[in-house]
């Protein structure tokens, strides 16, 4: 007997934020301006690492890395979020649907690993800065490349294993964007097992490189108190005080969505401030608290005065 494909939904209705529809348009210009200084604020500093020499070290490197992941990331689904506000295009195709998935898991957790990367980048400098230069220009490059590598193939095998499922109506995700368990819930097949692997996905992905950020500071903090100086032990808590806050802030939102996921009502809610209000602070944070970025921002105005 042939296996006979029962998937009959060629698209998906996004319900976004239906039950502030009387708000749409203020909900329109207020994501429409985070989405624009996320985008400027993440390029503004992504230009200040490229045209700084003083800025071409392995944490600003990382630090690049990890804007132009914020521009991918917001911009997976914010277009189509301004879309449906302001023109009612909350209509998705099946393909563009897991598209937009694959996508938004992929670099969502490409941040995460990331964030480890660059704690444990800061780990080395303090903890053993005379060989910090040695090992990091020979692994810089392939410990960026780590975080892309290890997300796709995460984010494929979510994509994949969800995509595979049967739907048959109804086709109505109660989200702003295609989202793992809301798609999961309106299969007509068993979903278990992607369910399983959604929440494998959340512990690996989320949890354990929280551990080990932790893990990392913890272990900076006792090195830096034994530094005698004052000078010193400021020197080094401020090189990692704007990579804790941004973790902090990522991981604790990341998990309050992800871990043990229910396609409760207010879910979508709280993943609009992890996916846009979150993205927004972390380029004020990163010059704000970051004197390196701030001179070189200064830096740069006074040249564009000069000519």
């Amino acid at each position: 007997m042939s296996v006979v494909n029962q998937t009959i939904v060629t698209e998906f209705i996004l319900l976004a934020f239906g039950d502030l529809h009387q708000f749409r348009i203020l909900l329109f210009i207020f994501v429409l301006l985070i989405y624009m200084t996320c985008v400027s604020g993440n390029v503004i500093i992504y230009l200040l690492i490229k045209l700084d020499a003083s800025l071409h070290t392995p944490m600003y490197y990382f630090i690049s890395v990890f804007v132009i992941l914020e521009i991918i990331f917001v911009s997976t689904f914010v277009p189509k979020l301004l879309d449906i506000l302001i023109a009612g295009g909350n209509r998705i195709s099946f393909a563009a649907c897991f598209l937009q998935l694959f996508c938004a898991v992929a670099v969502g957790e490409a941040e995460c690993f990331l964030l480890t990367v660059m704690a444990f980048d800061r780990h080395l400098a303090i903890t053993n800065p005379l060989h910090y230069f040695g090992i990091m220009s020979q692994a810089c490059t392939k410990l960026a490349l780590f975080p892309w590598i290890s997300s796709i193939v995460s984010s494929s095998i979510l994509t994949i294993s969800t995509a595979s499922l049967e739907y048959c109506g109804p086709n109505k995700i109660n989200h702003f964007f295609c989202e793992l368990a809301p798609l999961q819930k309106l299969s007509c097949s068993d979903s278990y097992a992607s369910s399983m692997a959604t929440s494998v996905a959340g512990v690996v992905g989320l949890l354990v490189p929280f551990s080990v950020i932790i893990g990392f500071y913890i272990h900076i903090i006792i090195k830096v108190l034994a530094i005698k100086t004052e000078c010193g032990k400021q020197k080094a808590f401020s090189t990692c005080s704007s990579h804790l806050i941004v973790s902090g802030l990522f991981f604790c939102t990341a998990m309050t969505v992800y871990i043990n996921p229910s396609n409760r009502h207010y879910d979508k809610y709280m993943a609009f401030i992890y996916l846009v209000i979150v993205p927004v602070l972390n380029p004020f944070i990163y010059t704000l608290r970051n004197k390196d970025v701030k001179n070189a921002f200064i830096k740069l105005l006074g040249k564009k005065q000069k000519q």
